[in-house]
């Protein structure tokens, strides 16, 4: 992501703007200079690089986003010292022996020419390998050592993201409408959600949507905006989900070049903005256990239809994702959940949030191998909406048990 001296982005009637960056041949060809400065500096020390880099600065109007890029490429990368010795124990020695000698450069060619001697290394070590180590841990004297590249295009599009998500650094709330579809990867937003430690209320159902509300950094912390940042690096996870908008308050940024002084300002986005998101799209399904059981279903002939991850279930304190939902053309409608991990907290809280949750309509699905008496787990409590399985999970026993617990949809 970007500091916010390099966003760019204009406000009209108090609604923020994010710069978008088309693929345009100039945007293409700054990107492919911004890379091949990147490519190379492979092997080179950063401030080398950073030379460079603002030699190709120079000049340039588009020097914001010359420099955007630079950023966005360095936080790809991997910097690392480049010498083999330790630089705090050469500094330590250096200055130890340097004491006794008045500063010249031919007193410091001998003091670097003892010091390959005396320091312990399993190699030989050059007086050049000691000068080099001298400063080798400070930033600017790391050495590039691993550069992926991507393409000019992938460049433009995390540039144009990254203006996406600074703007969220000052969110003050953020509300996610997630429209009705299929699948519609709810659990990609639950996962990062939970990762970068957000915390959301969840209204609707899943004929209509759902609607998520967190709360930002600036009705939280008041000064700090590591929460924003956190709803900023949510905010790629959010683009793997299909049919969704986003509506986010801010706390206005105070810059020169803005003449309007506003309490708050607006952002807006769409799922059908055309961001472009960097991170690994999910599966289509979690287990062998699901896409099992979805294969299985498709030979079937029955009138239900089965659904995946198209319902959240709101709980105190959290929220439950069913793997499926399964629809019945009368209207009725029955929720699957396939408990097949065994780790004995995991059970506890999986079985302890379906008896919060109140819901009659969940079928849970439990493997024979699971030991459930030792994770302290009853599933008498479930009744007969459990179906019990050992390899494979019959569709048809799942069916049998949707018959008697669907409900008709609200």
């Amino acid at each position: 992501m970007l500091p916010t001296d390099l966003l760019r982005f204009r406000i009209k009637d108090g609604l923020a703007l994010p710069y978008r960056v088309k693929p345009t041949p100039t945007n293409l060809r700054t990107a492919e200079l911004v890379i091949a400065t990147y490519e190379g500096n492979i092997g080179k020390r950063r401030l080398e690089l950073k030379g460079q880099l603002a030699e190709l600065e120079a000049g340039r109007q588009d020097w914001k986003a010359v420099r955007g890029m630079a950023r966005l490429l360095g936080n790809m990368s991997t910097f690392e010292t480049g010498v083999s010795l330790e630089p705090s124990i050469v500094r330590a020695r250096a200055f130890s022996l340097a004491q006794g000698q008045p500063p010249s450069r031919r007193h410091a060619a001998g003091l670097l020419e003892q010091l390959a001697r005396e320091l312990p290394s399993p190699q030989p070590v050059t007086a050049h390998d000691v000068q080099e180590a001298l400063y080798g841990d400070l930033e600017d004297q790391q050495h590039l050592t691993v550069f992926d590249p991507p393409t000019p295009q992938e460049l433009c599009q995390r540039l144009e993201l990254a203006y996406a998500q600074g703007l969220l650094y000052r969110a003050v709330n953020l509300i996610i409408t997630a429209r009705r579809n299929e699948p519609a990867h709810y659990k990609q937003i639950l996962r990062y959600m939970k990762l970068f430690g957000l915390m959301a209320t969840v209204e609707g159902d899943a004929n209509h949507g759902f609607t998520l509300t967190l709360d930002g950094p600036m009705s939280l912390f008041q000064n700090t905006t590591r929460y924003g940042l956190a709803m900023a690096k949510f905010l790629p996870a959010l683009l793997h989900v299909t049919k969704w908008d986003l509506s986010a308050t801010l706390k206005p940024i105070k810059l020169a070049w803005l003449e309007e002084h506003d309490s708050e300002w607006s952002f807006q986005l769409t799922s059908e903005d055309g961001y472009v998101s960097h991170y690994k799209p999910p599966e289509e399904h979690d287990s062998a256990l699901e896409s099992g059981f979805t294969e299985r279903f498709q030979k079937l002939d029955t009138p239900w239809q089965l659904e995946r991850e198209v319902d959240l279930v709101p709980v105190p304190g959290s929220v439950i994702l069913p793997d499926f939902r399964l629809v019945h053309p009368e209207g009725r409608s029955a929720l699957v959940e396939i408990v097949g991990y065994w780790r004995p907290d995991y059970l506890r809280k999986k079985f302890d949030l379906l008896r919060k949750s109140g819901r009659q309509d969940v079928i849970v699905c439990i493997s024979e191998r699971l030991q459930l008496d030792k994770a302290g787990v009853d599933p008498s409590e479930l009744g007969d909406r459990a179906v019990w399985f050992k390899g494979v999970l019959p569709p048809k026993e799942v069916l049998a048990v949707a018959e008697r617990v669907a409900v008709m949809a609200a």
